[in-house]
């Protein structure tokens, strides 16, 4: 390997530097514009009734007096009668309104009856150690976690093997795992995998994996010191300032301008082409500005933003979505509380030998 040194103090033109951020200007003087600040003449506003309970099923939603309010310009069901809903907080309507007080008392207006489902929350209780392994094809939600989880590529290729897959191994599928640069040796054990019912589901725990590297019965045997104990943390919310939003503009049926406070603007074309029905080429996406993401504004549109553009294509016009504080802490994202059980193992001089979690 080349050898490679840092330039001398004195040679530096960054490193040490004060050095002036190019959108400095912009933002102190209050010219930089945000998704917020997007007024597209014609502007609508739109906003989302939310299930109540974290399980429960849709028996039916009446829109009737809301679409009867002057100034309301679209309505949109995102989930009618017989959808189950798994989380408090989910969208249900989207309503489109001329200004935003009189988009409110619309959602008001909106009747939705739902059958309340039982539910179970335990954030305290870690699972149990030993949880059997799933017997059945890993459906393909499973298969993608793995890999998520950075598992070993020899363990990935021994769970495909062992347990088969509950899905088709698409050629797209394929292409997107090349494209992602997964190891060509679980490509080629998820496509000469058998295609076999998914698993039942078994209880609220399942162990995907098992990821071991190493002997570490050995290494615990040889450390000096063992500690063991359970750790945990709350949820952690991103909390930024600007809260996540769409403005939408289907200019006609087959053409759609979307300003969306995200840090993946690249992605934003295909995620709403695809559910829209529109080609990608025919989705313009804009952003200059971005008010925090951490993290948070890296996934696809939600169905609320998507629901949002189908509001702008009913009514002709450009919807503004943003969220409240209130449902940007609850339903934009968070990083989820955790308990894990970690053992290590260590040489009297710090050195670790084992860790097991």
């Amino acid at each position: 390997m080349a050898e490679y040194k840092w330039p001398d103090a004195q040679h530096r033109t960054l490193i040490g530097k004060r050095i002036t951020r190019v959108d400095a200007p912009e933002k102190v003087s209050g010219r930089a514009k945000y998704t917020y600040d997007q007024t597209p003449p014609g502007l609508l506003f739109g906003k989302v009734v939310r299930c109540p309970y974290a399980h429960a099923k849709v028996v039916s939603v009446d829109t009737s007096a809301a679409e009867k309010m002057p100034g309301v310009k679209a309505v949109k069901v995102i989930q009618g009668p017989g959808k189950e809903i798994f989380w408090a907080g989910d969208d249900v309507v989207a309503i489109a309104a001329v200004n935003e007080s009189l988009a409110e008392d619309a959602a008001r207006a909106v009747r939705v009856e739902y059958q309340q489902l039982p539910h179970f929350v335990d954030d305290q209780t870690p699972p149990p150690k030993d949880i059997a392994p799933a017997s059945g094809g890993l459906s393909q939600d499973d298969f993608i976690t793995l890999l998520m989880n950075r598992t070993p590529p020899e363990q990935v290729v021994a769970a495909v093997q062992k347990n088969g897959i509950a899905f088709k191994p698409a050629p797209e599928l394929m292409q997107a795992l090349r494209e992602n640069n997964v190891a060509e040796p679980i490509i080629a054990a998820v496509q000469s995998a058998q295609v076999q019912p998914a698993a039942p589901a078994a209880g609220p725990y399942k162990k995907m994996a098992d990821q071991t590297t190493g002997d570490p019965a050995k290494a615990f045997q040889e450390a000096d010191a063992v500690s063991e104990g359970l750790y945990g943390m709350p949820v952690i919310t991103h909390c930024c300032l600007e809260t996540h939003g769409t403005v939408c503009h289907f200019t006609d049926k087959e053409n759609l301008t979307v300003w969306m406070s995200t840090q993946g603007i690249s992605g934003v074309a295909a995620q709403f082409a695809q559910p829209l029905g529109v080609p990608a080429a025919n989705v313009q996406a804009l952003q200059q500005y971005i008010g925090g993401g951490f993290g948070s504004k890296l996934g696809r549109p939600d169905p609320w933003g998507l629901a949002n553009a189908e509001l702008s294509r009913l009514s002709g016009k450009p919807v503004k979505i943003m969220l409240e504080r209130a449902p940007e802490l609850e339903v934009a994202g968070a990083r989820p509380s955790v308990f894990a059980r970690v053992k290590v193992g260590a040489k009297k001089d710090g050195t670790i030998t084992a860790w097991e979690s």
